[in-house]
């Protein structure tokens, strides 16, 4: 059935398409000066010069492919011999040239049997392997008006391989410049920027896989991507010492099997298919050539190329069906990228392997005579390939891209409305804890005023039904706790940072009494503003400590002057009531109970109470931090 396909003449449309190909990537039309031989004579002689005419020359047809024309025959060192007019009165401007597609063994070139030309061919020192065109001047002095003659021999090739020679270009050096320009970049430049880009692009992509070894697809298709780089190096590399023929070779042979193994393994992969078996066997087969080439030597390598490349094939076609059935279950624009992408490689692969062979049938599927074009698609085909992938990885990124972008924002609202929720709630548990605070104060102060006011009023009541107290006794007790009670109203207030108001208020109401006993008071308040926002309980600790100090002043003292001094010094709060007195009234106040009221109230706000007695007077000194009393 293949073969019956393969004699079928190719449809029309299948032959305007390798025609516009062969105008695009070879030579175009030829310019109507150029002289474009599809005959000549060919010679297999070793002959250092041209053969005479007498010689036996058999006509060929041009381009003339060695295996295609004498399959089975092997190839000898032959003579090519053309015959072109040369104008009698030529352009003074225009120098003639020899144009050749190709002649990838080299020769010599000889015009009208003098020699005019040399491609350099392989010798002990270097190997040859000539990818690009040939364009070579032909002397003028050679040239003569109507018939020249040009004969060119071609060098043996290596073994296994096969002698092909173009259909020629001659005539003026400015018409065929084109010509050669437009091959040699579809030859020569366009692998060599292939070649770069790969490379660059792996190098970056294998940078990728590298800090993110999940991403397997990404290192797959650097991998890739390096190989065909490195694959595609020989269309640059031409001319090589013969020692590291073999080793290149190696390489070559290498980077081409693994570039299929790497992208048959990446659409598997891409098709979420996980054949750990399948792999394996890739890699397998891949390691199969260059071990074959390196048993083998050099000799070895038609047949690895002939033979391993063929089976490579089957494994472009797995591809195939792979991405279709990839595309089938997406069924997406997307899906559809690879397998379009891949189907075009396997045809320019299987063109490529037609061409280079000149597998039987080859003519009647394409045209004739097209495999003598040498025109190879397999680099563009792959590298359609390595777009394509390297597309939908480069949308996938992407896309990862956007997700995150998406993610981020979201946690970004999310980070915002837990931080307006936690700003809420911390500002309700700052109120909370206000309320807490400011109900212990208070719950504080009620039972000081139970404790000292209320139990002062019952004893004073009980000796009152007992009849142990006199109205003068009455009035003083009276008196004592309304001044008590002024005293813890006062720390009440709601602003809890007015110490000051209140300490003013308390030091009004002492100057009144401390004025009518005959005691002249002085008060010295060196504090700063913030100093003075005392906590409730702390205001009321402090004003009841000067208030026992200035009661026992007035009542036994008997005392002129009274000094209340209130500071910071450093980081304490100091409160001094000195006075000029007998002494010893401190220790004989309340019952002798005084003093260790005050240091008791003294402890409860962290500080502590001195008092200090001489014959000048009696001083009592408060000492608190300041960090422990602030509100």
């Amino acid at each position: 059935m293949i073969a019956t396909w393969l004699t079928q003449p190719p449809s029309r449309w299948a032959r305007l398409l390798l025609a516009a190909l062969g105008i695009a990537c070879c030579a175009g039309a030829a310019p109507a000066a150029v002289v474009e031989p599809s005959r000549a004579f060919l010679l297999t002689a070793p002959d250092a010069t041209p053969p005479p005419a007498e010689r036996r020359w058999t006509p060929v047809t041009l381009p003339d492919i060695w295996r295609q024309s004498r399959p089975g025959v092997p190839p000898a060192d032959s003579w090519y011999r053309m015959d072109f007019d040369y104008p009698a009165a030529p352009q003074a401007a225009d120098t003639w040239a020899l144009y050749l597609p190709y002649l990838y063994d080299g020769g010599e070139i000889w015009l009208n049997g003098s020699p005019a030309g040399r491609v350099r061919v392989k010798d002990d020192a270097a190997h040859i392997r000539w990818a690009r065109p040939h364009l070579l001047t032909l002397p003028s002095s050679l040239l003569r008006p109507g018939r020249n003659d040009i004969a060119v021999r071609t060098a043996l090739p290596r073994g296994g391989a096969a002698i092909g020679f173009p259909r020629p270009g001659i005539g003026p050096l400015s018409e065929l410049m084109p010509m050669y320009e437009r091959r040699f970049f579809w030859v020569n430049t366009a692998p060599l920027i292939t070649a770069s880009v790969c490379l660059l692009a792996a190098g970056f992509v294998l940078f990728i896989w590298w800090r993110r070894r999940s991403e397997d697809l990404y290192g797959l298709f650097g991998l890739a991507a390096a190989l065909w780089g490195v694959r595609t190096l020989t269309f640059v590399v031409e001319v090589l010492p013969a020692q590291h023929w073999l080793p290149w070779r190696l390489t070559y042979l290498g980077a081409t099997g693994g570039f299929i193994v790497a992208m048959a393994i990446l659409a598997l992969r891409f098709g979420g298919l996980r054949r750990p078996w399948v792999e394996r066997a890739l890699v397998l087969y891949w390691l199969i050539g260059p071990l074959w080439l390196m048993a083998g030597g050099v000799a070895a390598e038609p047949l690895v190329n002939r033979y391993w490349i063929a089976g490579f094939l089957p494994i472009g076609i797995a591809i195939v069906v792979v991405s279709l059935r990839t595309m089938w279950r997406q069924r997406t624009l997307r899906a559809a990228v690879l397998p379009v992408a891949m189907v075009a490689a396997v045809l320019a692969g299987l063109h490529d392997y037609l061409v280079n062979w000149s597998v039987p049938g080859t003519a009647q599927l394409l045209f004739p005579q097209w495999s003598g074009y040498r025109i190879f698609l397999l680099h563009h085909g792959a590298n359609l390939v390595l777009l394509a992938m390297g597309a939908l990885l480069t949308l996938r990124f992407i896309e990862a891209l956007g997700s995150l972008e998406k993610l981020n924002q979201t946690l970004e609202s999310r980070v915002a409305d837990r931080e307006r929720e936690l700003s809420v709630n911390y500002a309700r548990m700052a109120e909370l804890e206000r309320e807490r605070a400011a109900a212990r104060e208070r719950q504080l102060i009620m039972r000081e005023i139970h404790d000292g006011l209320g139990s002062q009023l019952f004893v004073s009541l009980s000796r009152v039904e007992r009849g142990d107290m006199k109205g003068a006794q009455i009035a003083d007790t009276l008196r004592g706790c309304i001044a008590d009670m002024r005293l813890a109203l006062g720390t009440l207030t709601p602003d809890e940072s007015d110490f000051r108001t209140t300490l003013g208020d308390f030091l009004f109401r002492w100057q009144g009494q401390l004025l009518a006993a005959g005691v002249r008071p002085a008060w010295t308040i060196d504090v700063p503003d913030g100093a003075l926002n005392l906590a409730p309980h702390a205001a009321l600790q402090v004003l009841r400590i000067a208030q026992e100090a200035l009661t026992n002043v007035l009542k036994h003292a008997g005392a002129q002057r009274v000094q209340v001094r209130l500071r910071q010094a450093g980081s304490l709060l100091e409160l001094e009531v000195e006075d000029d007195g007998h002494g010893g009234a401190t220790g004989r106040g309340t019952g002798g109970r005084g003093l260790a009221n005050m240091r008791a109230r003294a402890q409860q706000l962290g500080g502590q109470l001195e008092w200090r007695n001489g014959g000048a007077g009696t001083c009592v000194a408060l000492k608190v931090p300041v960090n422990a009393v602030l509100a």
